[in-house]
Order: C-alpha cells, then structure tokens, then sequence
C-alpha cells in the first residue's frame, strides 16, 4: 500500500517510487546549499526573511536539478561503476532524470525571480547555466572544477545581493561577499580534486594537498574580521530581530544553545575545528591510504562539512546566533546521510 502511494508519475506510462527520486537527486544533500546562502545574507547584512528563504529554496531547486542531470548525463559509465543507482539500475528511467532536471532548473528561476527579484534572478540564471553545463560538457575536462566551484560561489552571492528595504548596491553586496564566497569555492575546489579518484584510487600527494588546503580555509575562516567588514544592518537585524524569530521556531534545547552563545569568535572558531573535525579527519585517513573507498569517504564528508564551515562563515559575519542553528543541522545531516548517500 505504501509503495502504491509513494511513487510519482511521468506522463502515462512512468512510475516512479519518491525514493528513488530522493536517491536520484541526492536529498540530504540539500541541507548543505541554505547555508552558502546565509553566510552570503550575514555577511552583507541581508535579514532572515521570506526574501531570503525563496533565494534558499531556488538554491536548492537548482542543487537538486544538478544532481539528477548528473545522472542522466553518466548513465553509461554509472551502468558500469556505480551500477545501484536509480538510473542504470533501472527504478528511475533516463528520460525521467531529464524532465526532473528541468523541472527543478525552471523552479529555481521561478523561485529567484519571485523571491529576489532582478538582482536574485542575475545570479540564479548563471548558476543554473554553470549547473548544466558542468553535467554535460566540463565535468571530465579540467574546467569541471572551476565550474562546480564556481556554482557554490553563486549560491553565497544569491544571499548577499538579495532585495528589500534597506539593501545596498549590489557591488557593495559582492565586496562584503567575496571572502565567505571565496572560502566556500575553495572548499569546493577540493571536493572536486578528491572526487575525480573516488573510483580507483590516487597519489598520496592529492589527498595531502587537498588537507592542506583544507587546513588553511579553516584557519581563514576563524581569522576575526574587523567590525568594518560586517555589514552594518547585521548588527540590528541578525543580532536581535531575524535570529530571535528563526529560533522561536526551534525546539528548546536549540533555545537555550542559541541563547547561550553572544560571542561570533569564539563561535567562528568552533565552526572551522568541527570542519577539521569531519573533513579534515577523512582526509587524513586517506593520506594515510588513498584507496577509492576513503576517497569516497572523504568526499562525503566534504559535502556535510561544509555545514560546520558555513556556521562559522555567519558567525564571522555577524549572526552568531543563526550560525548556532546551522551547526544543529550538521549531526541531521550526518545522520540522513546514512540512509541516502550524498555523493
């Protein structure tokens, strides 16, 4: 009965279990993308509001679109290396992939364009282009990296830029962004050096450079920022107003962890050590032996690690209490990950 209820259909013949689909565009995953878009908010001073949620939601439309093109576009090698996924394995036809990329792709500018505006629009059109055309042009060539990266700089961009009373130039925006937004692109640019081995295995000297790196994005990230460099609507809006009524929402136990926490250093700091803690940690294990498996691994836990990385990017730029609940969505994540994988 279950399975009679949980399955979408595609045109007249097309039955697709909803699992399937959450396998097919990598669910959990998702949770990783709100928080590009907060840190981007944070930084330039944008507020919580509904504004700032349908740019989350186009982000993740769009995230979501990305992950089912790519499996559509390696259909032929994903028979051969990854043979359980929905696609080759059958439960979710090729076709489908498609229209189910398309469909997220034109929610996510219809979002962006409801939500933001022309200036969230300006940014959600490229980021869609850079989703695509890394699925079925760059990926195995060596402009695949930037690509990828270059979408998840995007998504902390759609947050600075939002529209609504009190917004500054965009090029503003893009000044206060560029540090979190750099950050984050390097984080990625890892994930990418990582997962072209994921299959078969790399150089000691690939996972050692990516820790490196990774060590490196953590120490910038924890580095304080002077009070200039915060936007100064931040100061009214994601210290007092926007925080108290995201966390109204919350269960209290996050109440009283939010509450607890008044200080954006220390909490800048926590966020770039639980970083090491997870992507750092994979990474040396495969330093120490840089098989497939562990690269895998390693790749996976980038992906949520990314969680911890973005709570300490809104703390750096002046939401310390919005950091705390990113940093309750990190153990979430984690946990659904062993259910879905997010790679």
């Amino acid at each position: 009965m279950k399975d009679r209820k949980a399955v979408a259909r595609f045109g007249s013949r097309s039955a697709v279990r909803l699992s399937d689909l959450a396998l097919l565009v990598r669910a959990p995953a998702a949770l990783s993308v709100p928080g590009d878009v907060i840190a981007g908010a944070a930084t330039a001073g944008r507020p919580l509001n509904a504004r700032t949620l349908g740019v989350i939601g186009s982000s993740v439309c769009l995230y979501w679109a990305g992950m089912a093109l790519n499996d559509y576009a390696d259909a032929t090698v994903d028979a051969v290396e990854r043979p359980d996924r929905p696609v080759p394995s059958g439960r979710v036809p090729r076709r489908t992939a498609l229209a189910v990329a398309g469909g997220l792709t034109a929610a996510g500018l219809g979002l962006a364009a409801v939500s933001g505006g022309r200036r969230s629009v300006s940014v959600a059109v490229p980021l869609a282009g850079l989703v695509w055309a890394y699925d079925l042009k760059l990926k195995s060539t060596p402009a695949g990296g930037f690509a990828m990266a270059g979408a998840r700089v995007l998504d902390v961009v759609a947050g600075a830029v939002v529209a609504g009373t009190g917004a500054g130039s965009v090029g503003a925006a893009l000044r206060r962004a560029a540090v979190p937004a750099g950050l984050v692109g390097v984080h990625t640019g890892t994930l990418m050096a990582l997962s072209r081995h994921e299959i078969s295995g790399a150089a000691v000297r690939v996972p050692a450079a990516t820790l490196a790196v990774s060590v490196a994005t953590a120490v910038a990230t924890a580095v304080p920022v002077g009070r200039d460099d915060v936007g100064s609507a931040a100061k009214g809006r994601w210290s007092s107003a926007a925080p108290s009524g995201l966390v109204a929402q919350f269960p209290a136990p996050l109440k009283g962890v939010a509450g607890a926490v008044r200080s954006r250093k220390p909490l800048a700091a926590a966020g770039a050590l639980a970083y090491l803690g997870t992507y750092g940690t994979a990474q040396v294990r495969a330093v120490r032996k840089p098989s497939g498996e562990n690269l895998r691994r390693a790749v996976g836990a980038g992906i949520l690690g990314l969680m911890p990385l973005q709570a300490a990017l809104t703390a750096r730029g002046g939401a310390p209490t919005v950091a705390a609940a990113l940093g309750v969505v990190h153990p979430l994540a984690r946990r659904l990950a062993r259910r879905i994988s997010p790679t």
